[in-house]
């Protein structure tokens, strides 16, 4: 705004503007939580036409760089991920530090760490690198940077408009959820994985706005780019049961691959960040001098690879080729991604799981015809949501973004078995997930969401104790009060009366008779009247909560309040607290 405006200037456009968004921030138009899920619709469309513009840079430079052939010449295919590495290590190691890795981790650290802010350098920086290194042909996927560039621009957006603290923790994973939204085209699969492995809860709010986000990006995208799903399935049918043991045995071939491209990845990345700083500039050349190697002969392991896994569904490639591209992607993501290079791991795991599920299916279909009766596409398909679950570890996204991706809901059933039977045994062979470990590596203690998932929630059951006296009636006298008690060795008796659950110290009813007579009502006696109650299935965060300065609380049967079950102290809780916290190490050693 101008100086003069306040001496009698017109304000401009840009500062009605400022005002506008300023009285509905202040409440004088919309609350802040109603502005939030305003702005969410504001994420969705500029993350969206954000992920529009990233994967339309992705494409221009792969076309300027290695052409739109199919075969492209050999010196390109080797000078052009070698110099774009060289490219892009000197801008990540000179001016955009924060753009290593899949963006994942760093948007878990804005929520936890930094309040929801990500410097919008950093959006720049992961789109000019991702665009550069993936369009170049690096093994790696544009959709974890697409989640960073919505979790930026939202970010961004957030600090521009002055919201509070609370609400900017919770603005970079709306941005996020608009980002893979758009560049998955599958607004429920984004919607997922934000809350399974970004967020970590379904908090009502918080889901609406995520929801909305995810909802306006994925519009933008199908402005631009069509609403078509992003593989084309053959038609094919389950038949059931006699075509599971081909899936289960993708899912144990899946998990075991999957546990050998973590154990290479987490080994092999802090070995190269631990070299002199000067081998930082050139390990993305190198990785990328690899794979155009790798590239000249193979060029399906280049880039994300979306093209040539809808040809494995369709039967083009021969089951060992189909092996093999699995394994040399392997090889060509694990370079690229411990190199530092920018990118996601979203595609290649996709791409290696097609791999991996045509192979299966090409070798069942070659030496067990019988067996066959559905196409090599489902294999390919079940293997893409096998590896995701097996690598990624978020399985419940897995299911769900194969049938999304497809429009294919036949396969759902040999989705579920496979993806189960590999993440159980990533889960068993490799401790720690990715994420996890990759912010472990990076200095960063971020709560880990598969460990929230494993939790068994403590209840009031696991620490409620069996009351040790009858429980009174207001309208009992003090004689009969103390002759139902003889014998307890409660310190706090409770009572059941019209104002509901009371309670009094025990030493109290052996003084009343003298100071109110024997025929005075135990009623009033009670020095806690109105006493919380809780039920057995609560969990013990609410007792905690609810205790306050109350000796006990009663814990009541749903169906009749009534009823008392046991009752509930401070002293109980902790003593819950104490023995799961001696299980849990017991259990890890």
């Amino acid at each position: 705004m101008s100086a003069e405006t306040g001496k009698g200037r017109t304000a401009g456009p840009a500062s009605r503007a400022r005002g506008w968004l300023g009285r509905l921030i202040s409440g004088s138009l919309l609350s802040e939580g109603q502005f939030f899920f305003f702005l969410s619709i504001l994420i969705g469309l500029f993350g969206g036409l954000s992920v529009v513009c990233f994967q339309l840079a992705i494409d221009s430079t792969r076309f300027w760089l290695l052409t739109s052939s199919l075969r492209p010449p050999a010196v390109r295919v080797l000078l052009a991920p070698t110099l774009a590495g060289l490219v892009v290590a000197f801008l990540v190691q000179r001016f955009f530090p924060r753009v290593r890795g899949s963006g994942v981790n760093q948007t878990k650290a804005a929520v936890f760490i930094f309040d929801g802010h990500i410097p919008f350098n950093t959006v720049i920086g992961k789109f000019l690198t991702c665009a550069l290194g993936i369009g170049a042909g690096h093994s790696l996927g544009p959709e974890d940077p697409s989640l960073q560039i919505g979790a930026g621009i939202a970010s961004a957006l957030g600090r521009r408009m002055q919201l509070s603290r609370d609400k900017l923790r919770l603005i970079a994973p709306v941005g996020a959820a608009a980002g893979l939204s758009a560049a998955f085209n599958a607004p429920i699969s984004a919607v997922l994985f934000v809350i399974e492995e970004v967020i970590g809860n379904w908090s009502a709010g918080v889901l609406g706005a995520v929801v909305i986000s995810a909802v306006a990006s994925v519009t933008v995208e199908r402005w631009f780019r069509g609403d078509a799903p992003l593989f084309r399935i053959p038609a094919s049918h389950f038949r059931g049961l006699s075509d599971l043991p081909a899936f289960i045995l993708l899912g144990i071939a899946g998990g075991y691959f999957s546990v050998f491209f973590l154990k290479l990845v987490l080994s092999a990345r802090p070995r190269l960040k631990r070299l002199p700083q000067w081998t930082q500039y050139a390990q993305p050349a190198a990785a990328g001098l690899l794979i155009g190697m790798i590239g000249l002969r193979f060029p399906q392991v280049m880039g994300a690879g979306y093209g040539y896994m809808d040809q494995a569904m369709h039967d083009q490639y021969g089951w060992q080729l189909l092996l093999l591209l699995a394994a040399l992607k392997l090889a060509a993501t694990s370079f690229s991604f411990v190199s530092g290079t920018p990118g996601g791991l979203f595609a290649p795991t996709l791409f290696m799981g097609a791999m991996l599920g045509g192979a299966v299916g090409g070798f069942q279909q070659h030496y067990f015809p019988v067996l066959h009766a559905v196409s090599v596409g489902p294999y390919a398909l079940v293997g893409m949501g096998v590896l995701f679950a097996g690598i990624l570890r978020a399985p419940m996204t897995s299911i769900f973004m194969i049938v999304e991706l497809t429009g294919d809901y036949s396969v759902i059933v040999p989705v579920m078995t496979a993806n189960a039977i590999a993440y159980l045994i990533s889960r068993r062979n490799q401790n720690v997930s990715l994420f996890d470990e990759l912010s472990r590596q990076d200095g960063m203690n971020l709560p880990s969401m598969e460990e929230r998932r494993e939790e068994t929630p403590l209840r009031a059951e696991n620490a409620m104790r069996q009351f040790g006296a009858p429980v009174l009636s207001a309208g009992n006298t003090v004689r009969e009060g103390r002759e139902a008690v003889r014998g307890a060795r409660e310190s706090t008796l409770l009572v059941r009366g019209e104002f509901g659950w009371g309670s009094f110290p025990a030493a109290a009813l052996e003084s009343a008779g003298a100071k109110l007579g024997e025929d005075a009502t135990i009623g009033s006696l009670c020095t806690q009247i109105g006493l919380p109650t809780l039920h057995p299935d609560e969990p013990l965060e609410t007792a905690l909560r609810l205790i306050e300065d109350h000796p006990l609380l009663p814990v009541v049967r749903r169906s009749n309040r009534d009823i008392l079950q046991g009752v509930l102290g401070l002293q109980d809780i902790l003593q819950a607290y104490r023995r799961s916290e001696e299980e849990s190490e017991q259990w890890m050693t």
